[in-house]
């Protein structure tokens, strides 16, 4: 076993957070994951820093839109599959560019962007599909025996103490009964919140409203989450909430775990 460290990062538009360090942030770092979300851009417009940065296997999956959504993996080791969305066959849910799967011989690596439902009553229902349809192949892949990290933006606030105003918020997409209900029905398929696993204090957040300067205050939500599942949880040795890193509205989180990686030659295309 090695102890294996995997980061987290809705960056918000990962051109702009080039311009504000991000290559340099992650050299220093050195996760052997590092897992990012809203990238807002195609491989092809980024610098080559980026699109591949030195030690890593970048993995991209944008949004037919421009500007807008997308993922991306950082890896060190190369995967054995890596599956891009759900492969459905264009669906929405890919043409978003929401996911990306990364498996090895013992563990398989998510990387999501749930949908936002805040726009309105169509992109609700959406974001809602979205995470009915993605506890559904939870439910299947549980029963392949790896390990199962799940990590991403996933626009929801699970618990009071997990956004600074849950009262002023009862309402509001993000923290709305409907979709907490949905995070309680992944970890009751066995899946554990990792920095729960460590940290049961309110008052620690992932994500922060620009216009109102609300990171100077420290009125947030925790809404970036890794997920692992419930056997495989004597591995997690540490998760953190990275909240001194700055550069987007959201924060990094990250987890420790003893995972051997499983490295195998070429990576194949596959669906989920």
């Amino acid at each position: 076993m090695a102890a294996v460290r995997m980061l987290s990062w809705n960056v918000n538009g990962i051109r702009a957070v080039e311009k504000k360090g991000f290559s340099r942030w992650l050299a220093e770092v050195q996760p052997d994951f590092l897992c990012v979300q809203e990238i807002k851009a195609r491989p092809d417009q980024l610098s080559g820093a980026v699109r591949e940065p030195p030690g890593y296997r970048a993995f991209w999956h944008a949004a037919e839109r421009a500007g807008y959504s997308g993922v991306a993996v950082f890896a060190k080791q190369e995967p054995q599959r890596v599956a891009y969305g759900w492969g459905d066959g264009g669906s929405v849910t890919d043409r978003e560019g929401r996911l990306i799967l990364l498996e090895y011989e013992r563990f398989v690596l998510f990387n999501i962007y749930f949908p936002n439902g805040k726009s309105g009553e169509e992109r609700l229902s959406f974001k809602l599909g979205f995470y009915r349809n993605f506890l559904e192949r939870m439910r299947h892949l549980r029963a392949g025996g790896k390990t199962i990290i799940v990590c991403g933006d996933f626009n929801t606030a699970h618990q009071e103490r997990d956004l600074a105003r849950p009262k002023e918020n009862s309402g509001v997409s993000g923290f709305l009964p409907q979709e907490r209900a949905l995070i309680d029905r992944f970890i009751e398929l066995g899946f554990c919140d990792s920095f729960r696993a460590f940290n049961q204090q309110s008052g620690r957040y992932t994500w922060w409203d620009l216009k109102s300067r609300a990171r100077e205050r420290n009125v947030g939500w925790r809404i970036d989450y890794f997920f692992i599942d419930e056997p495989s949880l004597p591995l997690l040795k540490d998760a953190c909430i990275c909240d001194a890193v700055h550069g987007s509205d959201h924060c990094p989180v990250g987890i420790t775990v003893d995972l051997p990686a499983g490295a195998a030659e070429g990576g194949n295309d596959g669906s989920v």
